[in-house]
């Protein structure tokens, strides 16, 4: 896990953006595969995650940090909002569908970027704007046949919707202390803290830590491995170079991946709104992002 900065990036952070929303996209598969407890899995996620990474982690840089207390209690209460995010949000698919879950959880920039608005003075031009109206809307688009469904699956929309408000949070607070630490370190941190908050959950609920076959233990591995260090952990080290609006409305694509993979692996199937809407949220995403990959060239050739 080698330290990466704005000038080592590809031209295009954006690469490693797309990179991090495959990654994360099939993870709601593969929770969908295993019959282990959400919260179980969560944890031996991101507690494998920083084992992994633990060896990569430049300590020394710690002494010459510009960190204060205040943003030690940040990184602290990012890994908190980590964990009650995957708490809730992994929670959700054993209620409703990937489909209605991803796409709850796609509404983060909306929350992010008035979190931006409030704690970073980042103001919206009206071409940012319209392009997250769009993609927005395809995700309503896609949402639209599991609406009032059942019960069942209102609850688990509601607890996407909580998760999608602490992964927001989250977000907001790494860009908060990303010019000052290492996203290594702060990776780790949160991670750890966000297995923690699990770990506490399934005590208080006796759920098994140990009693698990093999193929489970290698599925918690390949959780670690891919959506978590090639997903989140790339996830932090944009924040200090294109910031959480852009990282979160980049997570928009992924509703749309995880439906075309659960689809393929899953056999859920494809309606056509789902289609249509997720025509509209990734001509949403491509308008966003080639306005910001103009800015950026821009800003890079002077």
């Amino acid at each position: 896990m080698v330290k990466l900065n704005k000038s080592s990036l590809p031209s295009h952070p954006y690469i490693l953006l797309l990179i991090s929303i495959l990654s994360v996209s099939i993870s709601s598969i593969m929770i969908k595969f295993s019959d282990t407890p959400t919260s179980v899995a969560g944890m031996y996620r991101l507690f494998i995650s920083v084992i992994i990474m633990f060896a990569f982690v430049p300590w020394k840089m710690l002494r010459s940090s510009e960190m204060n207390k205040k943003d030690w209690s940040i990184v602290i209460l990012a890994g908190l909002f980590l964990g009650l995010h995957f708490l809730f949000w992994m929670e959700s698919l054993a209620y409703t569908s990937v489909a209605s879950s991803m796409v709850i959880l796609s509404l983060q920039p909306l929350f992010v970027m008035i979190g931006s608005y409030f704690l970073f003075k980042e103001q919206a031009n009206l071409l940012t704007l319209f392009c997250l109206i769009v993609a927005l809307f395809g995700s309503i688009i896609i949402a639209w046949g599991d609406i009032g469904i059942s019960r069942e699956a209102l609850i688990g929309d509601g607890l996407s919707l909580i998760g999608t408000l602490f992964v927001s949070a989250y977000l907001l607070a790494g860009q908060k202390v990303s010019r000052k630490i290492d996203a290594n370190v702060y990776s780790i941190i949160v991670f750890f803290m966000g297995g923690t908050v699990m770990l506490v959950y399934n005590l208080l609920n006796n759920f098994s830590l140990v009693d698990y076959d093999s193929s489970e233990w290698t599925y918690f591995l390949l959780l670690a491995i891919i959506p978590t260090i090639f997903g989140q952990y790339i996830f932090n080290l944009l924040l200090k170079s294109i910031g959480a609006t852009t990282v979160s409305v980049g997570i928009i694509g992924e509703p749309v991946l995880a439906i075309i993979l659960a689809y393929l692996l899953l056999g859920e199937t494809i309606t056509f709104f789902q289609f249509l809407g997720g025509m509209i949220t990734l001509i949403g995403m491509g308008m966003y992002f080639w306005s910001k990959s103009l800015k950026y060239n821009v800003q890079n050739s002077n």
